[in-house]
């Protein structure tokens, strides 16, 4: 390591072993959450800017991270499996025999992550089964500038609730996720130990002291205009009608200086993100190299979502796939998946799920088979998803309410399996009296479900409509208090796809 010149006199001559300083960055006490660092390694005091935005007033605890000796090289899993499409340096595949502290970035643009968040969520985790320490960084401040990469449009501004609901939402989901016991060198018996290789920390804790004159000095003095317009995102966005304002053209900066920062202060010495990442994670390593003239610092970027056809994979006819079930049912979760095509399945299986690929692989070879039964790797994906996303009581969720609305089925429905699948339902609103004795026939008519009475005399005289998922065989069945679910919901349905729910008023 060099020592500082000086022309660098804000910075302190910092010597000494890097493996020493992140050993020592790995030992904390516990402290909050979302927590604000004093920046005295690095920067002299700031004193407080006259900023419009207060902290956000979060009170979770952050955990200790505990870092394991790895078992198996994660670059080399993660290569195999398809999560790798660039690193900045190829000695990371040896750095990584070592514990390493690496971190992934989630801006707070919503209240809850959605499937374009799962890739950096399950690569974090393929971190931590390894033995490595994954950080989760909530972009408290970056997510008011907006980030740029992939975007043909500037964000809208959020307010300052609306970003700490976001935060606090988003911290949750995944604190749930990645704080379930999925490393393989931690115990697995639900103890405060076993989720000890998780952080969460919140940028906005070091940036808010920050003047514009502290970022131009300190950070913007490094970083040259030539290469910052060459990154695609920008390059990209400059060249369209809408152009970027001067705003979204520093977030590379922000970001890049999240990194120095976690780098320095934290003994964080990889980031991972998507493909779109890439200018952003390579302006980290930049500043890193030209301010604190070391190496060590590396960048893993890996493939976008992307179905066979090239599409995106991640929306639905209805919008993002979320993550947190107070947005999305565990149920609707798990259909999305089991909808995969057959030409996808496979590829999703490896990047989206820790099955041993020797198990893909004798998957991949049943589809192949005459016997084979259709849909049955498309059931494994979505159970598997599904268990990491919701864990094992979202799975229990999702599977008896799968089989539940199976036209036919014996299983009993219940007003919260039947709500807890409305999302995306037709539906109605009807006076219980109204409701009462009415023939299903005129009930299929006036909720939606036929446009008229001979087609739903129709089809129930081909045994295709069912009420409650159980099939109508007369056509002069009428409404019975026991029909009513509960007291609450009737579910109609005209063969197995097209089903309308009836609440009652």
């Amino acid at each position: 390591m060099r020592a500082y010149t000086e022309q660098t006199p804000d910075i302190p001559n910092l010597k000494g072993d890097r493996g020493t300083h992140s050993r020592m960055a790995s030992i904390s006490a516990p402290r909050t959450l979302f927590f604000t660092h004093s920046a005295k390694l690095f920067f002299s005091p700031f004193k407080p800017s006259h900023s419009s935005f207060s902290p956000l007033p979060l009170h979770l605890t952050r955990p200790n991270c505990t870092l394991q000796q790895p078992r198996r090289n994660i670059i080399q899993i993660l290569e195999e499996r398809g999560l790798v499409e660039s690193i900045t340096n190829d000695t990371l595949r040896t750095a990584s025999s070592a514990p390493l502290k690496v971190y992934c970035g989630f801006d707070p643009t919503a209240e809850s992550l959605h499937l374009g968040n799962l890739l950096g969520l399950i690569v974090l985790s393929w971190f931590r089964r390894c033995g490595h320490c994954a950080v989760a960084l909530i972009g408290g401040a970056t997510a008011r500038v907006g980030d740029p990469s992939g975007k043909s449009l500037e964000r809208p501004e959020l307010d300052t609730d609306s970003l700490e609901k976001n935060t606090l939402g988003i911290s949750q989901t995944i604190t749930t996720i990645l704080g379930r016991a999925q490393n393989s060198n931690l115990p697995n018996d639900g103890s405060s130990s076993s989720s000890s290789s998780v952080v969460i920390l919140n940028n906005y804790d070091w940036w808010k002291e920050f003047t514009l004159l502290d970022f131009l000095k300190r950070v913007g003095k490094y970083a040259r205009v030539g290469s910052m317009m060459a990154k695609e995102s920008v390059r990209k966005r400059l060249e369209s009608e809408q152009g970027m304002s001067y705003t979204e053209f520093t977030y590379q900066l922000l970001q890049g200086y999240d990194f120095l920062h976690l780098f320095q202060n934290e003994g964080v010495s990889v980031q991972i993100g998507g493909s779109d990442q890439w200018g952003n994670i390579t302006a980290g390593t930049e500043l890193i190299r030209k301010i604190l003239q070391v190496e060590g610092a590396y960048g893993l970027t890996f493939p976008l979502l992307l179905k066979s056809d090239g599409t995106k994979f991640g929306k639905s006819e209805d919008g993002a796939i979320w993550l947190s079930p107070s947005f999305l049912s565990p149920y609707k979760f798990y259909q999305y998946f089991f909808s995969v095509p057959d030409a996808d399945v496979i590829k999703f299986l490896k990047i989206l799920t820790f099955l041993d690929m020797e198990d893909i692989a004798a998957l991949e070879g049943e589809m192949m088979k005459p016997g084979y039964v259709p849909n049955t790797a498309q059931r494994k994906l979505a159970e598997e998803v599904t268990r990491f996303v919701h864990g094992e009581e979202g799975l229990a969720e999702a599977l008896k309410a799968t089989e539940a609305l199976r036209p036919g089925s014996e299983t009993k429905l219940d007003w919260k399996t039947i709500e807890g699948v409305a999302e995306g339902l037709p539906s109605c609103s009807l006076a219980y009296d109204e409701v009462l004795n009415l023939s299903l026939v005129d009930l299929s008519v006036s909720s939606g479900l036929f446009e008229s009475k001979s087609a739903a005399r129709r089809l129930l005289k081909q045994g295709g409509v069912y009420l409650n998922n159980n099939r109508v065989d007369s056509e002069n069945k009428r409404i019975e208090a026991a029909d009513i679910v509960d007291g609450k919901v009737l579910l109609l349905s005209a063969g197995k796809k097209n089903k309308v729910l009836v609440r009652i008023a």
